[in-house]
């Protein structure tokens, strides 16, 4: 059986690496994994991986790092078109030319495709990367204090500022949407304008989202009560109050759509008032 774990036409929200982080650290971590490679370009990197060790997979906002017992670490970050592909039938298909790394224990092996990170580094590399990072919502050593200074000095809209990875990690379009809507806040109001008890209710919800995503394995922020259709039969772009809708989910008032920095945002004069 192949099954694929990824967000097609966007960027995977930080739901989704955290969810990889959970499923193949139970498949992989703790075994001696082969590492082979589809395309030469990572064909390096596949042999120093092969015969290792896999002793850690953890998800930091977008970015997945695989920490082995020799010290290396293979930092993956999926882009717009990365995907990885679940494997558990036997026999295994053979890797394609597309394939840029398979990570295979006995029973389960993972393909990764597409993606716009794929290396090998060392551990001062991969703290240089999350030194760069936000607080992850989804982890335990989050500090919230970091994103609410961030917030505070700036003057950017902050629907803006949510998307910037170095202000918090792992949110995308959609959970910055959604999170905006359910707490109320403009997206264009400026970061410094917020205020401390409407950033707790941002921090609250965004963490609350998140950890559904991760649980579900989809983002739905409909309450259950405003759901259109129970959850396990809603369709693709189903059970969210803004993003990509003509009205709100909570109010039903005609939504606003405009650009932040090149991004198509959406919120409702209504629920979310400037």
């Amino acid at each position: 059986m192949v099954s694929a774990i990824c967000h097609p036409a966007r960027m995977p929200e930080g739901h989704t690496i955290h969810r990889l982080a959970r499923d193949q650290r139970r498949d992989l971590a703790g075994r001696w994994v082969e590492a082979t490679a589809g395309q030469a370009r990572f064909s390096e990197g596949a042999e120093r991986l092969h015969g290792q060790l896999l002793v850690e997979v953890e998800a930091w906002g977008k970015h997945l790092f695989h920490l082995f017992d020799s010290g290396d670490v293979l930092h993956v970050h999926l882009g717009l078109i990365g995907k990885w592909f679940r494997q558990t039938a036997e026999p295994r298909l053979e890797p394609t030319p597309t394939t840029r790394l398979r990570l295979a224990g006995d029973e389960v092996a993972w393909d990764l495709i597409g993606p716009m990170v794929c290396r090998v580094v060392s551990p001062s590399e991969r703290e240089a990367v999350v030194a760069k990072l936000g607080p992850d919502p989804l982890r335990r050593d989050a500090d919230p204090e970091r994103m609410w200074a961030r917030l505070q000095r700036s003057s950017k809209p902050v629907g803006l500022l949510l998307m910037e990875q170095d202000v918090v990690a792992g949110v995308g379009n959609v959970y910055r949407s959604e999170v905006l809507n359910i707490v109320g806040v403009d997206p264009r109001r400026p970061g410094r304008a917020v205020t401390r008890e409407e950033f707790e209710s941002i921090w609250a919800e965004t963490v609350r989202q998140l950890r559904l995503g991760v649980k579900r394995n989809r983002i739905v922020t409909m309450s259950a009560e405003d759901l259109p259709r129970p959850l396990n039969r809603l369709r693709r772009g189903e059970g969210l109050y803004a993003y990509k809708r003509l009205a709100c989910g909570r109010c039903h008032t005609v939504l606003d759509v405009y650009p932040l920095a090149g991004r198509t945002t959406w919120s409702c004069p209504t629920c979310q008032p400037q």
